[in-house]
């Protein structure tokens, strides 16, 4: 191990680990963290910024694209890709080292995590299409280098969780995709987006399992946060289909729920032990779908504000607003 980040809301703390591990190990203190392993931390009296902008420069510049013209938006509305075996084959070592690059990205960049990973369903036998979807969200990177997470000072720690999903979306196997997140008040914590292991045969099956794996890290969430002096029950998990809200309440098997896995029943059986609670929310408002599917620059850019993005220029702007 080269690094190692430590912390404590108690100095003298801080102080007694940092002399244990140098009276064991050769080892020295840099001070305040600010730079690890790609991710740029910037303190301020209101928050904490997190962003990859030297890494972004080094991806764009690694691959070639410079010059690029740049795009507003990582993905296009009318892009749904596919095997496209007609098309001609690409280097998959080159394609393949461009979705490593993006995916390590993420972890400060969740407003692409649904390209890339649509884009790294096939690192297997890429095609050009599949080449013009990557390039296009490096392309978009171009324009947002200094866009990163923002953790203001002094937010609630209300635990929320957020799912959604498409409806068999995918032209190869028709499987849905799932998007959750999670915020810590005001700031996002944890975000995914993949796709089911098992094709859903309605939009409440495909809904369902989405919630289950919300639940699952809001389980592990609330399992951590004791750590911290935070005790939560009835975690709130919002979702824009009644359906699903119900089902988690009616254990009774119907024709439109009779082929979702027994593992994901586990949902209603932490609603009834109180742990957590499902809650509308209206489509318009509902922010996962940033995690789901492409969508039109109004709307992604709106999204991206509210988990959180921000350019780093902004900042002071923003937060005197």
């Amino acid at each position: 191990m080269d690094d190692i980040i430590f912390g404590s809301t108690n100095d003298s703390l801080c102080k007694e680990f940092s002399q244990d591990m140098q009276s064991e190990f050769e080892m020295s203190m840099i001070g305040e963290l600010n730079f690890f392993l790609g991710l740029q931390i910037k303190k301020t009296k209101n928050g904490i910024f997190f962003n990859q902008s030297k890494y972004c420069k080094y991806l764009i510049h690694k691959f070639g694209m410079e010059n690029a013209k740049h795009m507003a938006t990582p993905m296009s509305t009318a892009c749904y890709l596919d095997k496209d075996e007609t098309s001609q084959s690409i280097d998959i070592k080159k394609y393949r080292g461009m979705i490593g690059s993006l995916l390590y990205l993420s972890a400060s960049r969740p407003d692409k995590m649904f390209s890339v990973c649509m884009c790294a369903r096939f690192k297997s036998n890429p095609k050009e299409s599949h080449l013009s979807a990557v390039k296009r969200i490096i392309r978009y990177l171009l324009g947002t280098m200094n866009i990163g997470l923002w953790y203001p000072k002094n937010s609630t720690c209300n635990l929320i969780g957020y799912f959604d999903s498409d409806f068999a979306e995918s032209k190869m196997d028709r499987k849905s995709t799932s998007g959750t997140f999670h915020f810590i008040g005001s700031t996002l914590v944890s975000w995914h987006s993949k796709k089911q292991n098992s094709v859903a045969l309605s939009t409440v099956e495909a809904e369902y399992i989405s919630a289950g794996s919300c639940c699952a890290q809001i389980l592990w969430m609330k399992q951590q946060l004791p750590d911290y002096g935070i005790f939560l029950d009835n975690i709130p998990i919002r979702c824009d289909n009644t359906s699903a809200i119900n089902l988690s309440k009616n254990p009774v098997q119907h024709s439109r729920t009779k082929h979702i896995e027994i593992r994901h029943h586990f949902l209603r059986d932490h609603v009834q032990k109180g742990d957590c609670v499902l809650e509308f929310i209206n489509t318009k408002n509902q922010l996962v779908d940033i995690f789901t599917k492409p969508l039109p620059k109004k709307t992604f850019f709106a999204i991206r504000r509210e988990l959180g993005l921000l350019d780093i220029n902004d900042l002071d702007k923003w937060v005197t607003h």
